[in-house]
């Protein structure tokens, strides 16, 4: 080393960091790119994606060729610059402790420090046309990596871990849904929104997009011809499940369209209208709505009974109810079907809905935040803070949303005024 000039050895110090700052960058850029970016860029043939995929299956040997280069040429800059101090000054400690801080500030500086952010900074850009380079290295020392990693792998098993188990490469739910929200500059709002709303899918019920009970249009064959003429013919919907007397004893479900015909041939009666009413379909309470729309479609079904363990009917729920939760409301319903139609908005901070609107509509539309760990409806909500049958005009604030009973009948909330801000707080 003594032999050769000064600006040789200065210039192979310059290459030693150099070297020792390309490993480095390349260490992080490997680690920080985009290994979803990277697949679908070697599924395009991209050569250099399809080598660095390679690369990163074999991350152990990556790691320990990118290291042990990095390590070496480490050392061989301090001996370099040591045996640089030893020719000018001789054994002096004082001028090589001196010597031996510089060059260790120009690694952190020069082959550690600023590799590594330009890396992570531009990760694509730089492991891509450096996947040639390190492919050859760690061909190079395939040997040596494979020396050492059996020194690795016993120190592993003496500490009882194991090697060879990674954590898996897959997405998680909650990782995905923060994917699709990143990915404003890819997809448009409208498409992002379907795919977030499918996430949520996966967590209801038909419980919580049924149409309740109180609110289902249906068909009482107990009452009188006239009467029962009249609703066929007046119907919002073209299928009606018909019961008699009460919900305990459904009888079917009519076709309303094929009611009509009944008219035409003068010859409607409780009879006629009975042999033309289908089978009702029950769905248990509790289904899974991405399971029920799969049941829609094997049994060819449009319109469920929902049912508890006792029988009783909860509500109904249609593909169409479910498909809502995934686009959005259509954009057209009959006056019964959604309790927030029955409602108005009298000014942005104001609403008047009916008391057995869905929470979760209300929370939807409203951006409110109520509870939905309990009851479904705003009325359920009502009885279960009161604990007693509500009273007209009582006023009640659920974290900062103000809830106002405008109307009580049959022992239930009918209608309620929400205002979305505390009014005192406003004035």
């Amino acid at each position: 080393m003594n032999d050769m000039p000064l600006w040789a050895q200065i210039a192979l110090l310059c290459t030693l960091l150099f070297l020792s700052g390309f490993f480095s960058i390349v260490e992080t850029s490997m680690m920080a790119i985009n290994k979803y970016r990277l697949q679908a860029l070697a599924e395009q043939g991209v050569r250099s994606a399809i080598l660095a995929k390679k690369l990163l299956d074999r991350t152990d040997q990556l790691l320990s060729t990118l290291l042990l280069s990095n390590n070496l040429l480490n050392t061989a800059a301090t001996t370099v610059v040591t045996s640089l101090t030893i020719s000018w000054y001789g054994n002096n400690q004082i001028a090589l402790s001196i010597a031996t801080g510089l060059v260790a500030f120009a690694i952190i500086i020069f082959s550690e420090i600023t590799p590594k952010v330009i890396g992570a900074a531009y990760p694509e850009k730089v492991a891509l046309p450096a996947s040639y380079p390190i492919a050859f290295f760690v061909r190079l020392f395939t040997p040596f990596v494979w020396i050492i990693n059996i020194f690795v792998n016993g120190l592993i098993r003496r500490l009882g871990l194991s090697s060879t188990q990674t954590e898996q490469n897959s997405l998680n739910l909650n990782e995905l849904r923060s994917l699709v929200l990143e990915s404003g500059h890819f997809l448009p709002h409208k498409p992002r929104a379907i795919l977030m709303n499918l996430f949520e899918l996966e967590r209801l019920t038909v419980d919580d997009v049924m149409t309740p009970r109180m609110r289902m249009e249906h068909l009482d064959v107990s009452r009188d011809e006239d009467e029962l003429g009249h609703q066929i013919s007046t119907a919002h919907h073209n299928k009606l499940p018909v019961i008699e007397d009460d919900w305990r004893k459904v009888v079917g479900i009519l076709h309303v369209r094929r009611a009509l015909s009944l008219f035409y041939a003068e010859e409607f009666d409780k009879a006629e209208l009975t042999r033309l009413l289908h089978p009702a379909y029950f769905i248990p309470s509790g289904t899974p709505v991405t399971l029920q729309l799969q049941n829609f479609q094997e049994n060819k079904e449009r319109l469920g009974l929902v049912v508890d363990e006792y029988g009783e009917v909860l509500g109904l729920i249609t593909p169409e109810d479910i498909l809502e939760e995934l686009i959005g409301e259509f954009t057209s319903h009959a006056p019964t079907a959604q309790g927030l139609n029955s409602g108005n908005s009298q000014s942005e901070q104001v609403i008047t809905v009916d008391g057995y609107t869905d929470l979760r509509d209300l929370n939807r539309r409203y951006k409110l935040d109520l509870p939905q760990d309990g009851p479904r409806t705003l009325n359920g909500l009502l009885l279960e803070i009161l604990q007693d049958i509500p009273e007209t005009g009582l006023s009640v604030k659920v974290g900062g949303t103000i809830i106002e009973i405008v109307q009580v009948a049959d022992r239930s909330v009918k209608t309620a005024k929400i205002f979305k801000k505390d009014p005192d707080a406003s004035a």
